[in-house]
């Protein structure tokens, strides 16, 4: 395996393509178990082969593509979906750009363009639900019928169940809607994060005693609105901390904002870009009739919080370098 993870994108040349490789494909949101499951068995081919092992997903994500208009509740942004593919024992992904001429390719052309002509595959992983191709007309069955005549190896991987309910991006975007941090996690293998940057807010949780590390996350973010134990990832550390992911009923009531509050921290976050993974679901958000009764929720949220985390000691998403 290549000691960094590389990025292979439309406009790479041929010559810096590892010809040979095997692939799992895949759109690879929030990298789940399912996802894992996939990723393994190719990893596995490529290392029986002496080959490189790398992911073939596209962005955007096709639904953005086909359903503009509608919201799009996305696990993982391109840059954290790679980060999390680094962590899986791949040497690198192919990130095919989707658009109007993605879309409009046939299944054929795919595989004989871009798999065979332009990667040059040795071997590909696939999950069993996976199509592609104009009216997604590829399917695993066509890989599998295409496999002799091409030379390459095809592993079709079957759904993974847990208490006899399939893992799929859906089923976890459910559970962060409903605040079913356990379920999700479970799904996940590990918790879910997300990455942003500190911003300037009214500066509140200074006079009440809880300073926090503001950061807006994508308008699209379905996550239950409340009040969750995280680890925060921080120029190579880690963080305790709890946060708020609402609109401030006992304020404001705006746009909602992710409020974060690390335990024993001292320093200053304006302009840094953190890591949140979210460990535990502690309450809904509340509106309170005053100051002195959000403060001590806060204190037995805080209490909560490290409790959780001290029960999760070693929970945080296993993340690789791109590069």
């Amino acid at each position: 395996m290549s000691s960094s993870f590389s990025v292979i994108r439309d406009q790479t040349p041929a010559s810096a393509i590892p010809q040979g490789a095997v692939v799992a494909m895949g759109n690879f949101d929030g990298v789940h178990r399912g996802h894992r499951a996939v990723i393994g068995a190719a990893v596995d081919m490529a290392r029986r082969r002496g080959r490189p092992a790398l992911a073939v997903t596209f962005e955007p994500h096709p639904r953005s593509f086909f359903s503009p208009h509608t919201p799009q509740f996305r696990l993982t942004d391109e840059t954290s979906k790679l980060r999390l593919l680094a962590g899986t024992g791949l040497d690198g992904a192919v990130i095919m750009t989707f658009n109007a001429a993605r879309a409009g390719t046939s299944a054929q052309d795919f595989i004989e363009k871009d798999l065979i002509g332009r990667l040059g595959i040795s071997g590909i992983s696939i999950g069993y639900d996976f199509h592609f191709g104009k009216g997604r007309v590829g399917s695993p069955a066509l890989l599998q019928s295409e496999a002799p005549r091409l030379g390459i190896e095809v592993h079709v991987q079957s759904h993974i169940d847990i208490d006899e309910r399939p893992v799929s991006s859906t089923a976890i975007r459910m559970a962060l809607a409903e605040g079913q941090i356990a379920e999700a996690t479970e799904m996940l293998d590990g918790p879910w994060f997300i990455t942003g940057e500190v911003i300037h807010g009214e500066k509140r949780g200074r006079d009440l005693g809880y300073p926090t590390a503001n950061i807006r996350l994508d308008p699209q973010c379905g996550l239950r609105h409340g009040i969750y134990a995280v680890r925060v990832g921080l120029d190579g550390r880690l963080y305790d901390g709890v946060a708020s992911f609402g609109r401030r009923p006992t304020f404001d009531n705006g746009a909602p904002l992710l409020e974060i509050f690390l335990f024993d921290f001292k320093g200053d976050l304006y302009g840094k870009t953190l890591d949140v993974a979210f460990i535990a679901y502690i309450r809904d958000e509340l509106k309170f009739d005053g100051i002195d009764a959000l403060v001590r929720q806060m204190d037995d949220d805080s209490l909560k919080a490290r409790a959780a985390l001290a029960a999760a000691p070693n929970a945080f998403p296993k993340l690789g370098t791109i590069g």
